[in-house]
């Protein structure tokens, strides 16, 4: 008789198969918010179409900018013959790892030399903070983050959707002065929770583009100690923001200087250029090596289930660029040039909607930094942007400094000048 029924649910299911699926239930899933903006311009046939939604550096020809230090690097490594394709462990390369520290933490973070620091190579900042929040899951009490409002899109899908923390927002833009809301944010997180995380950009804010004074971080810290909050930062912008590695990562040395345990989300797709190469690490700062040790065995626990051994050729050329001391300069110069565009970029932005005599206050156009300006545009306003002028930007106001050129800067002020006397 079980014969005869599977019998019959096989021909039940093969006949089904013949018109329907068995995905046919399967809902269309939403554009992504980023990803889809580029989607959406690369289907407009219209030549005076502008993308300034993707996260990416461009010249001012508006073409992807690979850097010269990165190709030095990879013709090295393409004339090693040594090399193989071998698979990697499973926290990736140990000197990638080293050498990702190090640029992060300084050469004098006493951390590091205690040992008390876990680094692994991730598959770029999103790998990174994925396998820290499902660490935290397994293994970290209190499931509860903070993330800034607004944030990068992704942070609460990781932390939420994918891992399943509850996630809350503190203030943190100010949308009256288009600056930061210091003291909303202070507000916030000292009512949070003891021994909540709370996830803070290095640097270069995703999508303000407001960053605290050192001061304020300063602030920021007395109040992440006193409530007893766990700091995982997300530094995807180091050496990009001011053009300076050091300045960018000031506030993260803070707090790991001042003894608190916390994490790191390292990314590499920005600063060097390597949006492709997925390549990234993630470091956790315990309070003694011994716990370091156990970290980074659970660290690869999760790897191995979710991807198993992290790409290679990524890693290498990181490796060639931050050992080479040619290479490393180079680098350093590259970082500071890409930076000084996209600050002239803001200038010229700025100057431009002046000449049109744009309505509003534009100030804060010039005093935001990093890749990203939050324009204060409405989503009726942005949706003008897009309708009628074809540039193509993320509904909240964002919009990609990397992306402009100044031959098109006075079109996307005349735009943002329609967008607010019509809309």
């Amino acid at each position: 008789m079980a014969v005869g029924r599977l019998h019959n649910l096989t021909r039940q299911l093969t006949s089904a198969s013949e018109t329907s699926s068995i995905w046919g239930s399967v809902p269309q899933a939403p554009a992504d918010s980023i990803l889809g903006v580029t989607e959406a311009f690369k289907a407009d046939k219209i030549g005076r179409k502008l993308n300034l939604g993707v996260g990416a550096y461009r010249t001012e020809e508006g073409q992807p900018l690979v850097l010269s230090a990165v190709r030095q690097a990879e013709q090295r490594l393409m004339a090693d013959t040594s090399r193989n394709k071998e698979y990697q462990p499973m926290g990736g390369d140990a000197t990638f790892c080293q050498l990702s520290k190090k640029l992060a933490f300084g050469t004098d973070c006493p951390a590091c030399s205690a040992g008390r620091v876990a680094t692994i190579q991730s598959l770029s900042g999103t790998g990174a903070l994925r396998v820290g929040a499902e660490l935290l899951k397994r293994h970290y009490p209190v499931h509860i983050v903070y993330l800034p409002d607004p944030t990068w899109g992704n942070h609460a899908n990781i932390f939420g959707m994918s891992v399943g923390h509850k996630v809350c927002k503190y203030r943190y833009f100010n949308k009256q002065t288009k600056g930061l809301d210091y003291q909303g944010m202070l507000e916030d997180l000292g009512s949070a929770p003891a021994g909540s995380v709370v996830v803070l950009h290095a640097c270069a804010h995703n999508p303000t583009g407001v960053d605290p004074t050192f001061e304020q971080w300063q602030g920021i810290l007395r109040v992440v100690k006193e409530r007893h909050l766990l700091p995982f930062f997300d530094s995807a912008y180091q050496g990009f923001a001011s053009g300076d590695l050091d300045r960018d990562a000031a506030a993260l040395r803070l707090f790991a200087r001042s003894g608190l345990e916390l994490l790191l989300a390292q990314s590499y797709a920005k600063n060097m250029g390597l949006y492709g190469e997925r390549v990234g690490a993630l470091s956790v700062v315990s309070n003694c090596p011994e716990a370091a040790k156990h970290v980074h065995s659970q660290l690869n626990a999760v790897i191995r289930p979710m991807y198993s051994s992290p790409p290679a050729h990524g890693a290498a050329i990181v490796v060639a660029v931050l050992s080479d001391p040619h290479l490393y300069q180079l680098w350093q110069r590259e970082l500071s040039d890409m930076s000084a565009r996209i600050r002239h970029m803001r200038s010229a932005l700025f100057d431009a909607l002046q000449e049109v005599q744009c309505p509003g206050n534009w100030e804060h156009i010039k005093d935001q930094i990093g890749m990203f300006s939050f324009t204060g545009l409405t989503k009726p306003q942005c949706e003008n942007m897009t309708h009628k002028w074809h540039i193509y930007m993320t509904m909240d106001g964002r919009i990609s400094m990397a992306g402009l050129s100044g031959r098109r800067a006075k079109y996307l002020a005349e735009a943002i000048k329609d967008s607010v006397v019509n809309c």
